[in-house]
């Protein structure tokens, strides 16, 4: 009897050990296939995420070259040189057509622009030349300045033209539109002065005329006071399509110019102190439609600004609705957000695993111990028989 039990515990201690051998083998070849498919898993989301992107860099690739393909090559210093030259050359051209075009007319326009002058003129006041050439001289000038109100929209079309280049594809499309609109602002101004402020400045300066003192004001100094103020009111008339233009570039916004609107508003008085001749009457006829020219150009940046306007108004207010549904929901809110709470549950998965793991070494090393014990009284039985 005592053969056969020795026999059957050596077969069953075998068994057990045998049984032991297989349970850590199956267990490594679980961790094993675990680990392949979590490597499998990361894998196939990495050859998704950079097919991803580079389906995406493809698409910008495509974009960028595109892009790169509608731009003309820049332009080095010599060429802008030479195309400065050929725009001055036909701007040249075109002034003296006009000059031919009015000097047949210049004393119908010499009489024009006098009007304001002989309207305030006291009794037995003229106007007077100094010199022999001075008429001519004059007539010469009046014919001049016409010809260049008349082909100012062809000499802005060259202005617009030479600044072209330097703009993008899609905002080459204005010149033609701004060609004319500067056209158009630049004689608005000067008619402005001829009709409003010509008339108060010169019945202005003739109020000072009494019996002792007779005015006689010459033809070269009038002809430069009322050319200044033609082209003094033509300039200033173009602040509208300036503003517009550095609105389109992105240079200035409509919050921008209102948060310098005092600033401006000094800037106005000083320029047209400048362009003005010193009184407070066509001082402030000038500053005034400078001021009125400002507001105006604020709303031309909020209608036609590149990042002003309404869009930006709009942004603002989406991002301050999207704020405020953040605050309602603190668990997504925040620099952290949804990925705190993400990452806090993956902390608690891998806490989760960790015990798991503690849980089964502390099993399998209590059945080491119990078979341990088990052979140990197996030795001790041998050791009474």
């Amino acid at each position: 009897m005592s053969g056969t039990d020795k026999d059957s515990r050596e077969v069953g201690q075998e068994e057990q050990e045998d049984s032991e051998k297989l349970d850590s083998s199956g267990d490594k070849s679980e961790s094993e296939s675990e680990g392949s498919t979590s490597a499998e898993n990361t894998g196939d989301e990495d050859d998704s995420t950079e097919s991803v992107d580079s389906e995406t860099g493809d698409l910008s690739d495509d974009e960028d070259a595109q892009d790169e393909g509608d731009e003309e090559p820049a332009m080095t210093f010599l060429q802008h040189m030479d195309e400065l030259r050929r725009r001055f050359i036909r701007i040249f051209i075109a002034c003296g057509v006009g000059f031919f075009a009015c000097y047949a007319f210049a004393k119908p326009l010499f009489s024009l622009l006098m009007a304001p002058l002989v309207a305030t003129l006291p009794e037995n006041s003229t106007l007077i030349f100094t010199s022999l050439p001075e008429g001519f001289v004059t007539y010469l000038k009046v014919s001049f300045v016409a010809g260049f109100f008349l082909v100012s929209p062809y000499i802005f079309s060259q202005v617009w033209g030479f600044i072209a280049p330097g703009l993008y594809k899609h905002e080459r499309k204005w010149m033609i539109p701004l060609a004319f609109l500067s056209a158009f602002f630049f004689v608005g101004g000067a008619l402005f002065g001829y009709y409003i402020v010509f008339p108060f400045g010169c019945e202005f300066f003739m109020g000072f005329a009494d019996e002792f003192i007779r005015p006689m004001p010459t033809l070269r100094e009038y002809l430069s006071f009322s050319l200044k103020l033609l082209f003094a009111f033509g300039v200033i008339f173009e602040m509208p399509l300036f503003i517009f233009f550095l609105a389109r570039l992105g240079v200035v916004t409509h919050t921008w110019l209102r948060a310098k609107r005092k600033y401006a508003i000094l800037v106005c008085f000083i320029c047209s102190a400048v362009l003005t001749p010193p009184d407070v009457i066509t001082q402030t006829l000038m500053a005034g439609p400078l001021v009125i020219l400002y507001e105006i150009g604020i709303w031309i940046s909020y209608f036609f600004g590149k990042r002003g306007g309404r869009i930006e108004e709009k942004a603002k207010a989406k991002a301050a609705a999207e704020a405020e549904n953040n605050d309602d929901d603190p668990d997504d809110s925040g620099p952290d957000g949804g990925g705190a709470a993400s990452e806090e549950s993956d902390d608690s998965d891998s806490d989760l695993s960790e015990k798991s793991a503690e849980e089964s070494a502390d099993t399998k090393e209590k059945d080491k111990k119990d078979s341990k014990k088990n052979n140990s009284d197996y030795d001790e039985d041998m050791i009474e028989m």
